[in-house]
Parts: C-alpha cells; structure tokens; sequence
C-alpha cells in the first residue's frame, strides 16, 4: 500500500511542522513575509512614479524647445529665399533655432537625470526589506526546512531513532531529560526500547514533528 504523503510537505521537502502551534507560527510568518515583500515592492514603485513626476518640467522643456527650434528653422528657410539680402537674415534664425535646440538637449538631460534617481530611490528603499527576508527569514527557513527533513529521513532509517535519541541527550535541557527517566543516559546505552523512543519523540517534538508519522 503507497505510503500517504506528510502534511506540511511540498515534493518531498517538508515545509511546515506537523505540530498545530509551530505550524501556525510559520504559516503567519510566511504569510507576513509575503505581504512584507508586497508592500516594499509596492512603496518602490510608488515612490518612482513619485520621483518620474520631477521629469514633466523636461519633458515640457524638451517640446518646446524642439517645437520652437523646427519653427525657427522653417522661418529661417523661407527668409533665406529672399534675393540679396536672405542669407544674412537667415543667420539670426538659426542662432534663435540653435539656442532652443539646445534647450530641448537640457530637457532631456534633466529627465534622464530624474529617471536615474527615480530608479536609484526604488531600488535603495528595497535593499533593507529584502535584505532582511534574504538574509534574516529565508536561512532560519531553509535550515528547519533540512533539519525537519533529516529528522523525518531519520525517524523511519535503521538506527535512525538512536541517533535522534542522541541529538536529544546532547541538546534537549536537563528538565526534560529527566523526565524520561532519573538515568536516561544509562538506559539509553543498554539500548532500552522505551528510552530511546521517549527520546527520539522529544527530538522531534522540538523540530515540531510527530514521532511514527
């Protein structure tokens, strides 16, 4: 008969306790990394269109000048068809379209300016939620994800519940110890079947898992 998959288990991997309050715990904080990560996202991207607004004065700049240069340019040819005298009143209009094309270039430098900070505000608001998620909840996940995984593994191995038992001797406080037993640690070396259970379970009570699941 095909074994039934764990609860709390994705593609083999186990993702949360089987136990309800450590389960619960980190489905909430999963769930709060999630809207965390949401809302980060969302402030950086409310805070660029913020910042991209700074880009309307250049954007405006950069049309009229533009509008102002073809204009200027389309007088400066049509004076420049008049006999004897077009060439030299061509020349100012040209100057005037030079000066407004030069204006449109200041308008698009400023709005390219405006885009490179928007971008860099964005991403600058994001690198300390992120990095927290990164750096501070993913490991801490990643590692019980590996060390629930390698309790289960070890749980149904040969000799897997005497290593448990071991992990439980070496890092399980004394109070609980004891409560298995006023010499646990002898009856763990006779090998006594209740001991070793009664500590493999403790193990994996800690990780938030059920012992013979």
């Amino acid at each position: 008969m095909p074994r039934r998959p764990d609860r709390g288990t994705l593609f083999g991997v186990k993702i949360y306790a089987d136990r309800f309050p450590i389960a619960l715990r980190q489905l909430l904080t999963d769930l709060l990394v999630v809207v965390w990560v949401y809302a980060a996202i969302r402030f950086a991207l409310w805070l660029h269109d913020l910042v991209q607004k700074l880009a309307v004065p250049g954007r405006k700049l950069e049309g009229a000048g533009s509008g102002l240069a073809d204009n200027l340019a389309e007088a400066g040819g049509k004076v420049g068809r008049m006999p004897l005298v077009g060439d030299e009143l061509t020349a100012p209009f040209n100057r005037a379209a030079e000066a407004a094309r030069s204006v449109a270039e200041a308008g698009r430098d400023q709005q390219e300016l405006v885009g490179q900070l928007a971008l860099a505000l964005s991403i600058a608001v994001l690198v300390f939620p992120l990095g927290l998620v990164l750096f501070g909840w993913l490991p801490l996940r990643v590692r019980w994800m590996r060390r629930a995984g390698a309790a289960k593994a070890l749980a149904t191995a040969p000799g897997g519940r005497d290593l448990l038992a071991l992990r439980a001797l070496a890092g399980q406080p004394i109070g609980r110890l004891t409560r298995i037993g006023p010499d646990v640690a002898e009856a763990w070396r006779r090998g006594d079947d209740a001991t070793v259970d009664a500590l493999a379970a403790l193990e994996l009570r800690r990780l938030g898992l059920r012992a013979g699941r």
